[in-house]
């Protein structure tokens, strides 16, 4: 079973205080974290708020039989980072509300945070807070990300326009092709440290900043849902139509063209540029892949097999399955 709650949240403010084993200093403008009843973030002069938050629920987002803890933790944080990405931004800091069944032992816990701190690391935020508490039934994380961007340049969903074409950052449909797996052989043991993909997604934070820094991107967001799925969000909010080629989709050789339009769960920018501008083929050592433009009208398209097909949406829907 767990520690206690109070010996928990020691356990969290022990982890959030050290890197490593060395101890760090948490960002300076998070001026008060865990210990009071608020944290107390400062924003740098210039810039507005980025304010994000996601679950993580077992049997959901998660298997314990299939997810070691450590990916589970990784992942967590992953989802909110990847929202920061989308918007062009700068994580900040990060809270996190744990629920956890009283039967769990507890070196899932350390090692549940053990993965969450070695991302927050790798992007220096900051785990400022959350809260604790007993779950009936299973475990339940609910991540709360702060990140920051310059007033008035936070790269929305809504600025894609006629012309523009559609560009997407790595490659589509390997997350899912790996739970696919699982679900075919659900006795299988997969080694995570090969699958990473699934197991160990990477944010596009500096590939996020960096379109919107050089004012390349007019609309993005990130690939957690599915290429179809998001694609139809940016053209929603932006009152836009897209046309899409499937052969120009980048994916990996373990995922079919199904997974990398529907599949969902990889974490890549999905975004629009004008025609005129300059987009390099690789940004921050990750590529990046044109797959279409926008068009007017509100229709989605795909070319496959030399003809036009109307592409509905097919990624993950919460209450539809």
């Amino acid at each position: 079973m767990p520690l206690g709650e109070l010996e928990i949240i020691n356990l969290i403010r022990s982890l959030s205080n050290h890197k490593g084993n060395r101890k760090w200093r948490p960002s300076r403008l998070v001026k008060a974290g865990i210990g009071d009843d608020c944290a107390v973030v400062q924003l740098p002069a210039g810039r507005e708020a980025l304010v994000t938050t996601d679950f993580s629920l077992e049997d959901v987002h998660f298997r314990r039989h299939w997810h070691p803890a450590d990916a589970v933790g990784h992942r967590c944080l992953a989802r909110g980072l990847s929202d920061i990405a989308a918007m062009g931004g700068e994580p900040l800091a990060a809270f996190l509300s744990l629920a956890l069944p009283r039967k769990l032992p507890q070196p899932w816990v350390d090692d549940f945070f053990r993965g969450f701190m070695n991302l927050a690391d790798q992007f220096n935020v900051t785990l400022a807070g959350g809260d604790t508490a007993q779950s009936p039934h299973g475990i339940l994380a609910d991540i709360a990300v702060i990140g920051s961007v310059p007033k008035g340049k936070s790269v929305l969903r809504s600025g894609a326009r006629p012309g523009d074409l559609i560009y997407v950052t790595g490659k589509l449909g390997g997350a899912a092709a790996v739970l696919r797996s699982l679900f075919s052989s659900p006795r299988t043991k997969l080694r995570p440290s090969d699958h990473p993909a699934h197991f160990y997604p990477l944010p596009r934070i500096d590939v996020g900043k960096y379109v919107r820094a050089h004012k390349l991107a007019t609309a993005m967001i990130d690939i957690s849902d599915g290429l179809s799925t998001d694609l139809k969000h940016i053209c929603d909010e932006s009152g836009v139509g897209s046309r899409i080629e499937a052969q120009r989709i980048p994916r990996p050789e373990n995922a079919g063209l199904e997974l990398a339009l529907h599949g969902g769960d990889d974490y890549e920018l999905l975004f629009t540029a004008p025609a005129s501008g300059r987009v390099p083929r690789k940004i921050a050592g990750i590529s990046i892949s044109p797959i279409g433009e926008i068009v007017r009208g509100r229709r989605i398209q795909i070319l496959h097999g030399g003809k036009w097909q109307t592409l509905s949406p097919r990624g993950w829907e919460h209450f539809r399955g």
